[in-house]
């Protein structure tokens, strides 16, 4: 056993709730903000879904694994998890990183690009709501502030991509 490390506890404790919840909530977060801001980005610079696709799915296992490795690392460095609550939110945040982010790839398939563009936004700012209003309930506070919060976060990011996009389609085409 690695110096640190205790042994795991059951899945229905705490701690690996926790592990799974950092995993989770990790994975979700990153899939809506760095999706959005790619899909975003390559909308105003390229205006081509082919693009955007093989954007979103590069996101989807790239930043998936970095996010994963970033989560997995963080864990070890605060040198208080078992080696198994470090794996279960290493893989916790893999598989909402990955599975989420695909989930952009289905507006895109179905509709229109703009309309497609539109549909991710609301997909992504609803998701955002619904986690940042499990997040305040189970830390008893505003609702509101901590969405509000949450969300000019992710309205910056989509807001600067839209910008840069412009910005690197006027400047190298």
């Amino acid at each position: 056993m690695r110096a640190g490390f205790k042994p795991a506890p059951t899945i229905g404790s705490g701690i690996m709730k926790h592990s799974l919840k950092v995993g989770f909530s990790f994975g979700v977060t990153s899939g809506i903000i760095t999706t959005l801001g790619l899909m975003i980005g390559l909308h105003s610079g390229t205006h081509s879904k082919v693009v955007i696709i093989g954007g979103v799915l590069t996101i989807a296992i790239a930043d998936a694994f970095s996010d994963a490795l970033g989560i997995h690392i963080s864990e070890e460095f605060e040198n208080k998890h078992t080696i198994k609550q470090i794996w279960t939110a290493t893989i916790a945040t893999f598989l909402s990183k990955f599975i989420f982010a695909l989930t952009f790839i289905i507006p895109l398939l179905l509709f229109e690009l703009p309309t497609a563009i539109m549909i991710s936004i609301i997909w992504g700012l609803s998701v955002l709501c619904l986690l940042s209003y499990r997040i305040a309930t189970e830390q008893k506070v505003s609702p509101w502030k901590v969405i509000a919060e949450h969300l000019v976060i992710v309205l910056v990011v989509i807001i600067l991509t839209h910008y840069l996009g412009d910005w690197i389609a006027s400047r190298f085409r």
